[in-house]
């Protein structure tokens, strides 16, 4: 499966990017923490993932993902006071604590990351395959790749450890 993670920073209107992923392949995780429409944002970007049959989670906000029918994706694990019944969880995931902490939550999915170098975390190191797959063996099992990805370094992950791949700017 394929996710965008919205970004404001580096993807400031998510909508036309969303309406292209391919139909009931795809999710997005709505992030745009702080943005002043944030509830607008997901009430746009609910009505394209129904459309288009592909999965929408409201990252760190229960009671808007409530309100958008819309599952809830966690920050490292973290589980909320509150979730949002009969919906999806995934999380984020930077160590194979948090990757634990996500599955006891009961995360689907959750995003194993920097998989590699990325705009996202200038200077910071990415993880590469081995050490990718490593983690997510030691956290629990498969888990989505996020972070400097594209075609050929997919093909570089251990597909036994891998579920799904997660991307912002590669598709703006």
């Amino acid at each position: 499966m394929l996710w965008l993670l919205t970004d404001a920073g580096r993807l400031a209107d998510p909508r036309a990017a969303v309406a292209r992923l391919p139909r009931g392949l795809c999710g997005v995780v709505l992030r745009h923490d702080g943005a002043a429409d944030r509830a607008g944002l997901g009430r746009d970007l609910a009505r394209i993932c129904r459309q288009r049959r592909n999965r929408l989670v409201v990252a760190g906000d229960w009671r808007l993902a409530a309100r958008l029918h819309a599952g809830l994706h966690l920050r490292g694990g973290r589980r909320l006071p509150s979730v949002v019944r009969g919906q999806m969880i995934t999380s984020s995931a930077h160590s194979i604590i948090e990757g634990r902490r996500a599955r006891r939550a009961g995360a689907a999915v959750v995003f194993l990351s920097p998989a590699f170098a990325t705009a996202s975390h200038p200077g910071a190191a990415g993880l590469g395959a081995v050490r990718w797959a490593a983690l997510a063996k030691q956290a629990g099992g498969a888990m989505a790749a996020l972070g400097g990805l594209d075609g050929a370094r997919v093909r570089r992950l251990a597909p036994r450890w891998l579920v799904a791949v997660g991307a912002i700017g590669g598709l703006s």
